[in-house]
């Protein structure tokens, strides 16, 4: 029954880790821009302020008015220099204006060019997060191989590896689809 127990717990540990693998490729794809604004493209700018580097979103509120335009307003308008040089410094590719109080910043259409750019960009971190989630399921092997010396049976183990690979199939599926739909979104006009 231990061997039983054991075995899951592989299973599940695999699976665990997949399932992290997945929850950062969706964080990964939010920051690759598409045609369309949204603030989650400054996520992971940090600012200097009073000699802290401070994430953009703790110093301001940020929103999206229509579809080519984010607004940042900051909560310290003396700090505004300072989010204009972090978002310039960022390799977004983007010019903030500000008047005073608060910062556009105009999302230009993305060229043809750089939609194939950002494509390849896409399809090389749903690679990096599907060798992850391969990564997961050979640990998982590893464990049930452990398992396969420390007495399970070779035909526990077999069906084993087949749930273990059955998971991946299904991670790696999750994967496939997420980078089709960022893939549309990228190339959509």
């Amino acid at each position: 029954m231990a061997e039983e127990e054991d075995v899951d717990a592989a299973i599940d540990e695999g699976r665990d880790s997949m399932g992290k693998a997945i929850e950062r490729f969706r964080k990964e794809l939010t920051k690759v821009r598409t045609g369309r604004a949204s603030t989650s493209l400054l996520d992971g700018i940090s600012v200097d302020y009073f000699d802290t580097p401070t994430p953009l979103n703790q110093l301001a509120t940020l929103s999206v008015p229509d579809p080519r335009m984010i607004v940042i307003s900051p909560f310290d308008k003396t700090v505004i220099p300072q989010l204009e040089k972090a978002i310039q410094k960022s390799d977004l590719g983007l010019t903030p204006s500000n008047d005073g109080k608060v910062i556009r910043i105009q999302i230009p259409p993305l060229t043809e060019e750089r939609r194939k750019q950002l494509v390849k960009q896409v399809r090389k971190i749903a690679e990096d997060h599907r060798i992850r989630v391969r990564d997961a399921r050979r640990d998982s092997l590893s464990l049930l191989k452990d398992l396969e010396d420390d007495g399970l049976s070779k035909d526990d183990r077999h069906r084993a590896e087949k749930k273990v690979q059955d998971v991946t199939d299904e991670f790696i599926k999750k994967i496939d689809e997420l980078t089709a739909q960022k893939e549309k979104d990228v190339l959509e006009v």
